[in-house]
């Protein structure tokens, strides 16, 4: 059964690709048209996709699998993070530094390190520093925040990994393929859908059309965890 209607789509800027002269020819199966020199993505192929995404998640979550929603670009930041927190996923929504999945023994010491200034924050150890200990650690703080912030209840490599734009976050991509880790992602028409494991072709700027998928996604996790 589709998890989502066309009209959804279409509401949400779904079908909105990029200029015809930016495309990747790799996309030519999940364009409808072309107008006014803009591709126009098909959303029956969109409906299909992202209903088999849903069912994907769904049925992975069920047996405890952990996700990784990363989309560093300004329309998408606070997106991956709201939708992520809804189904306790983990997320990057700022700042890929690389080595994060391939140089994770490293990452985990600081996302320990992190955790470790909040909860002297927390407890007002360091208001009992002199002010300038305390400035820098707070700075050390909010930039790892920042940065692995997203990460903090993450144990180890996440099982799935759900991308904003991939052709942005070549080097999340990159390492997750280089792990075998699964990768569904939203890709607009300039992006090569042979490097995903599920393709979800969208409109990958717009705020609506990010919204609207990656809620469909996070809906789909959480009812997975609760039929455990």
């Amino acid at each position: 059964m589709a998890v989502v209607t066309l009209s959804e789509l279409v509401g949400a800027g779904v079908h909105f690709g990029h200029q015809a002269s930016r495309w990747n020819p790799k996309m030519f199966p999940y364009i409808y048209a072309e107008q006014n020199g803009i591709h126009v993505i098909d959303l029956v192929q969109t409906a299909r996709l992202l209903t088999y995404a849903c069912n994907y998640v769904q049925q992975a979550s069920q047996e405890k699998t952990t996700f990784l929603f990363v989309g560093t670009k300004r329309q998408a930041s606070v997106i991956v993070a709201e939708e992520a927190q809804k189904c306790s996923a983990h997320y990057i929504n700022h700042r890929w530094l690389g080595g994060i999945l391939t140089n994770w023994s490293t990452v985990q010491k600081r996302i320990e390190y992190l955790k470790d200034l909040d909860k002297k924050e927390e407890s007002g150890f360091l208001n009992s520093l002199p002010k300038k200990e305390a400035a820098l650690l707070r700075r050390q703080h909010d930039k790892l925040d920042h940065n692995i912030g997203g990460l903090r209840q993450m144990k180890k490599i996440p099982d799935i990994v759900i991308i904003v734009d991939p052709k942005r976050e070549a080097t999340a991509l990159l390492e997750c393929r280089k792990l075998g880790i699964p990768v569904i992602a939203i890709l607009d028409t300039n992006c090569d859908p042979n490097l995903v494991d599920i393709p979800i072709p969208a409109n990958d700027d717009a705020v609506k059309s990010i919204r609207l998928i990656l809620s469909k996604l996070s809906d789909s996790i959480v009812q997975g965890q609760n039929s455990y």
